[in-house]
């Protein structure tokens, strides 16, 4: 392999550990005991879900305890308000308006990590006995504290993952969230192993466990790997010119277009609702969180039905039907039985979306039905399909991206000596 590429590989896996190291530093001032005691009891809550992404950040009440989740709800937002106001699509189709475009979401996490954060310091105050919970300092001093502190690791979170994206290999928002997601692999094994030594589950269920977790993969993978070919025909003078050159004659357009963000904006869309609501005293926005929680089956009806929604939204995005038919008719291409420009564009936009329908639905399924299974199995913690979704898709783009570097190197290497 090439020196290059391994050097990308060890960056990468050196800001991976640099994240697990910040989820070991906790906010200063807080009873880590109450905490410990307390998740023991809250895994299949909003607060256990967000605990997965977050790596086991949120029951040390470590600095990242909010994890990448603020950075995403503001692309979130981001994302809508470009959809519904032209002027800031046009920003971020323009090179400099594209840094500013990001500015403004780092700004918006900023806003959006602050409130949180004041939000996670009162939901302290209510864990544990006495007037401040877990909190072992005034009130006050700990909201400052705490706010600076949680902004502090969500930037730095930010900060490494645009510095994979950008030196490493692969999405680094992505790679975070994954990497926070197979830490706590090993714990939840044990955990289970433990279940099944105390009875709790049974042998029976747990191998139905497994063949359902062994069925999600795979069934990942396929969908993951499925693509439409489109074939296209080119004009014989364009043909003989590049003769020696290799033409691609046909469009590949993958059945899963928006990869792994439906489910990573889904989630992030109601763990956000769930972190303020749990700070709140008031029994009515307390059955709010509770009804948002991974227990709760509106949750699940929810995340299907944002998982969808994201699936169009976001495949309108990458894949621009116009582009890719004025691309086609310059280079003298053509999809045989259909005309060149706008019939082109109207034959790729009806393609996109047939497959955009079953590939949002195979999102919203995966993301819920296993959990929906393991329940019914009685298992006493929680389980979805979201979390094995995210690994499988972000382990697969990290690796195809990694074999496109492999490729492209080869190819200097060839040009380089005259082949």
């Amino acid at each position: 392999m090439n020196k290059a590429i391994v050097n990308k590989i060890l960056i990468t896996l050196a800001f991976l550990f640099a994240y697990r190291v910040l989820a070991y530093i906790p906010i200063p001032g807080v009873d880590a005991a109450v905490i410990k005691d307390f998740f023991r009891m809250s895994s299949s809550n909003a607060l256990g879900l967000f605990n997965m992404f977050s790596g086991g950040a949120v029951e040390r009440i470590s600095i990242i305890t909010l994890g990448i989740m603020p950075y995403i709800t503001a692309s979130i937002i981001m994302e809508l308000l470009a959809a519904t106001f032209a002027p800031l699509a046009k920003m971020k189709k323009e090179r400099d308006g594209m840094q500013r475009y990001m500015q403004i979401i780092r700004y918006v996490t900023i806003f959006i990590t602050i409130i949180q954060a004041i939000s996670v310091s009162f939901g302290l105050r209510s864990i544990g006995g006495g007037p401040n919970g877990a909190i072992l300092v005034d009130m006050q001093e700990f909201l400052l504290i705490s706010a600076f502190a949680m902004l502090a690791g969500t930037m730095l979170l930010v900060w490494i993952g645009e510095q994979i994206t950008q030196r490493g290999v692969g999405n680094g928002i992505s790679l975070i969230i994954f990497g926070g997601i197979v830490s706590g692999i090993p714990s939840a094994v044990g955990s289970t192993f433990k279940l099944v030594n105390t009875g709790e589950i049974s042998i029976l269920s747990l191998v139905v466990i497994g063949v359902i977790i062994i069925a999600t993969i795979c069934c990942i993978v396929y969908i993951e790997l499925a693509e439409r070919r489109i074939p296209i025909s080119y004009a014989r003078k364009v043909v003989m010119q590049n003769q020696n050159k290799r033409i691609m004659n046909y469009i590949p357009i993958k059945l899963n277009l928006s990869g792994v963000i439906p489910p990573i904006f889904a989630s992030a869309l109601l763990v956000f609702p769930s972190t303020i609501l749990q700070a709140s005293s008031n029994q009515y926005l307390q059955l709010i969180a509770d009804i948002l929680s991974p227990s709760h089956y509106l949750h699940h009806i929810l995340m299907f039905v944002f998982v969808v929604f994201f699936a169009y939204f976001y495949s309108s995005i990458v894949f621009n039907a116009k582009d890719i038919a004025d691309n086609l008719k310059r280079q003298g291409g053509y999809i045989p039985g259909m005309r060149p420009g706008e019939g082109t564009s109207s034959f790729l936009n009806f393609v996109a979306n047939n497959l955009t329908l079953w590939g949002s639905l195979y999102l919203a399924i995966v993301s819920t039905l296993p959990w929906a299974l393991v329940k019914l199995l009685g298992v006493p913690f929680y389980f979805g399909g979201t979390a094995v979704l995210i690994v499988v898709q972000v382990a697969i783009d990290t690796m195809r991206k990694i074999e496109a570097q492999v490729y492209m190197n080869k190819y200097k290497t060839l040009s380089a000596v005259g082949f």
